[in-house]
């Protein structure tokens, strides 16, 4: 993955919001959004995943964890026979231990540079690290951004999709409405002035390649292959979480969407034992037009995904 927003209890009726692409060469394997278990009788996780490793960039548990990767580009600093950083998803998905427990053994693995987000939600917490020898930070309430390089670098994609993120969040009356405006904001190609460009040792033209949300290089054998939608929202009296993820040829066309709808999803950090069991639905597959139609919902109130810091009540 290598574009993404995270929202945080931003909204009172949508408290997680996850808006994101994924830039990768074309002809590397991947399967779609889809249930699956990294190994024989491992818990199964909800995410695509890249066939030539076997890994993931984005994915989640039925158990309210949340895992989402971008690569840090320094090409100087890349070591080709590193292990692939699309392990890490599912190690967190997977592990019984906290981020910090979890941190200690991943960040000294030898991976190349890589931001990990990382949230349990039955824990009530979201963290960011950077292998770069940065303890995990964990995350308040707001709205986040990531690209290639630390949360929230000010790259011109990376504030422009912020900015829409916010404005989509705040004008959207349902989550298909809101799913449609995040799309939008991913399938942006305008190329900002060079003089605001990041200078990551790869040189003017493939800055300028890189530099906006979806990308497509001049051959095409490299672009944005998917973008995917997290928006949870508050439905009665508990979570429901839309997972969307649209597919993209080299050469464009229809988009390819597939979504799955998680009820009970994120679970409640302080429900224990009591909370609710989450219920999947199949995920569903579908050509779409990126100018599809919208069906608004019901406004509600929604609580907070995040435990307060020790010491401090969250006003």
């Amino acid at each position: 993955m290598c574009l993404l927003t995270l929202a945080l209890d931003e909204s009172r009726r949508f408290p997680l919001v996850v808006a994101a692409n994924r830039d990768e060469y074309f002809a590397r394997a991947t399967a779609r959004l889809a249930w699956w278990a990294p190994e024989p009788g491992a818990a199964p996780i909800l995410g695509g995943r890249d066939l030539d490793a076997g890994g993931t960039w984005l994915g989640l548990s039925a158990e309210g964890r949340l895992g989402l990767l971008t690569n840090v580009r320094s090409p100087a600093r890349n070591d080709p026979a590193a292990p692939s950083r699309g392990r890490i998803v599912p190690q967190w998905l997977a592990a019984d231990e906290r981020v910090d427990q979890f941190w200690m053994r991943t960040a000294l693995s030898g991976y190349n540079g890589f931001n990990l987000l990382a949230a349990d939600f039955a824990q009530g917490e979201c963290f960011w690290a950077n292998n770069d020898g940065s303890h995990p930070l964990r995350l308040e309430r707001g709205l986040y951004g990531l690209s290639n390089a630390g949360l929230d670098a000010p790259w011109p994609k990376v504030d422009a999709l912020k900015v829409r993120t916010r404005e989509a969040i705040a004008q959207s009356a349902g989550v298909d409405e809101l799913a449609g405006r995040l799309f939008d904001a991913l399938a942006d190609r305008r190329v900002p002035p060079d003089h605001e460009l990041p200078d990551t040792g790869v040189g003017i033209e493939k800055e300028r390649m890189l530099a906006p949300a979806f990308i497509r290089s001049p051959d095409l054998l490299y672009g944005t292959r998917c973008s995917t939608l997290i928006i949870t929202e508050r439905t009665g009296r508990h979570n429901v979480t839309h997972v969307l993820e649209r597919s993209f040829s080299p050469n464009g066309g229809m988009a390819l969407l597939r979504r799955a709808t998680l009820n009970h999803w994120p679970p409640r950090y302080n429900a224990g034992a009591s909370a609710p069991a989450m219920q999947a639905g199949a995920v569903t597959e579908s050509e779409v037009d990126a100018a599809a139609g919208v069906v608004p919902a019901k406004r509600s109130r929604v609580r907070s995904l995040l435990r307060p810091p020790a010491g401090r009540r969250r006003g």
